[in-house]
């Protein structure tokens, strides 16, 4: 589920003219490439532009290009130059946190970064593709009603590719995700609106600054050659937004105390040893605490101490409420730890299932049955598994089975075993009966594939929670399985976004299906 919060795809360019405008002529456009159904940012953002252009021209806007209705089909479109200076005023807030607005004649879609609905904005086009454009933000002309810049805390906002929303309230970045995840089943899942719950109100996270608990700054290496000594070094930092390069980042106020510290240090390192280098590298910056008890102290009383560590195969040491991980600092666990405790309880009350008794009311009770897969190094096994007869945990990944099994001698756990299953065959040894049977799934981006969900359609678990850190691959997901004909038993109790990553565009979603037939 890792979600980096500097990633960039956008294209290098070359410099450009500043002059305002630009002749207005003809120009050639090229389609944007997106594989249907794979949940990448640019099919999300193609969907999101079709879908503002369809509700234009008196559409409902379901997210297909036929939802034109031939209106703007065969028009040949009169864009600005290339590199031109545009004014533009933002009509929406796309999925993945840009904003969108309309050309003159609202047959074409502009993509502006760090803007909000109603801001009024001057930029710099650099791509026209067949429905929109991309371009730079250069300045807020009038700025929206919800644009509050006081509340920016990093001096690279607007130019780091990481955040998206330091300039909105926090309660406006959940009602955005909420909304995000709602286009998500509108747009993705194929399903009848009539199956699909309303959408829960997005968990807020207790930290929003201060939260993340794993960095990856980078630079740029030289074509060849490496650096010689006494060479000037590259900027370390992460993506410009838009662009493939790295610019100099000093501080990270999403980064935890230990890792902005660990940021100072890392990078005077990497300057003073850049010779040694041979290209351009990342370096990993990951907290691990460390707890000692407070002498004469009552039981459970400690002092924290949190560190930052640099080398990826060194063992770093996270608490989950009453829980303690470990794991290879290299590998992945969730980098918000101030949401874990509340989001693992939500996972394990979801697990449960409400029952009516003679009279009417109603009470829980579990199903004997966990099955914990993509498992990693344990976490929902051991914070979830306590109310169950027999949990497994599975994975693909042998150095996660391993630290799973460690982590679950840590916390004394009993009931846990941890298989390293094949992809093809991730079921293969559990014989569980499906009717007593929970599963948690919380596969990567790229969501699950068919052959994973035909095998969970064939193991047929009572209940199941479905965690994902990509909304959009959790809709198609579910859309495949529900209308499968091994499917139609079940039923969507709930979905709602949990929000691991503020100032991001990134939310966390959890979906609760049950078999009722």
């Amino acid at each position: 589920m890792e979600t980096e919060a500097t990633t960039s795809r956008g294209p290098n360019r070359k410099q450009f003219n500043n002059s305002r405008g630009g002749e207005k002529k003809r120009r050639k456009v090229k389609k944007a490439k997106s594989n249907i159904g794979d949940g990448s940012a640019e099919e999300v953002l193609l969907i999101d532009v079709k879908n503002l252009l369809s509700r234009a021209h008196g559409g409902e806007g379901a997210g297909r290009e036929e939802n034109l209705g031939g209106r703007l089909a065969g028009k040949e479109k009169i864009l600005p130059e290339k590199f031109s200076t545009i004014e533009l005023t933002i009509h929406e807030l796309g999925s993945n946190g840009d904003g969108l607005a309309y050309s003159s004649n609202k047959d074409h879609i502009y993509v502006v970064p760090f803007t909000l609905p109603g801001d009024v904005v001057e930029s710099k086009i650099y791509a026209h593709l067949e429905d929109h454009s991309l371009t730079d933000l250069l300045k807020v002309v009038t700025p929206s009603a919800s644009r509050n810049d006081s509340l920016i805390r990093c001096k690279y906002f607007a130019n780091c590719g990481g955040c998206q929303f330091q300039m909105l309230s926090y309660a406006e970045q959940l009602i955005h995700k909420r909304r995000v995840v709602e286009k998500a089943y509108e747009n993705l899942s194929g399903l009848d609106p009539a199956v699909v719950p309303e959408i829960g109100p997005t968990w807020g996270s207790p930290l929003q600054y201060g939260y993340r608990t794993k960095l990856t700054p980078h630079f740029d290496g030289p074509r060849k050659g490496g650096w010689p000594v006494g060479a000037k070094p590259p900027a370390i930092g992460f993506q410009k937004k838009g662009q493939r390069y790295v610019i100099d980042i000093e501080d990270c106020p999403i980064g935890t105390p230990a890792l902005r510290e660990g940021l100072v240090r890392q990078r005077e390192w990497a300057r003073e040893n850049i010779h040694t280098y041979k290209r351009g590298a990342t370096l990993l910056l990951r907290e691990s605490t460390i707890r000692t008890p407070k002498d004469g102290g009552i039981e459970g009383e400690y002092t924290a101490e949190r560190i930052c560590v640099t080398d990826h195969k060194e063992t770093i040491t996270e608490y989950i409420g009453q829980f303690k991980f470990i794991s290879p600092a290299g590998t992945f666990f969730q980098n918000n730890n101030s949401i874990l405790d509340e989001f693992t309880t939500f996972v394990r009350d979801n697990l449960h299932l409400p029952i009516s008794n003679a009279n009417g009311s109603l009470k829980e009770t579990t199903p004997k049955y966990l099955v914990d897969a993509y498992c990693g190094s344990g976490l929902f096994s051991i914070t979830c598994g306590n109310a169950f007869d027999k949990v497994i945990g599975v994975d693909i990944s042998p150095e996660g089975i391993v630290f799973a099994s460690k982590n679950a001698e840590l916390n004394n756990i009993q009931n846990a075993s941890f298989l390293e299953g094949n992809a093809e065959k991730i079921f293969e040894k559990i014989d569980f009966p499906g009717s007593e049977t929970s599963v948690i799934i919380d596969p990567p981006r790229k969501g699950s594939d068919k052959a994973f969900l035909n095998q969970l359609l064939d193991l047929a678990p009572k209940r199941i929670v479905y965690i994902s850190c990509n909304v959009h691959t959790q809709a198609r997901d579910l859309g495949y399985f529900l209308t499968h004909e091994k499917g139609v038993g079940y039923k969507i109790d709930s979905i709602r976004g949990f929000d691991f990553f503020p100032q991001t565009h990134h939310v966390e979603s959890v979906a609760v299906l049950t078999k009722v037939i």
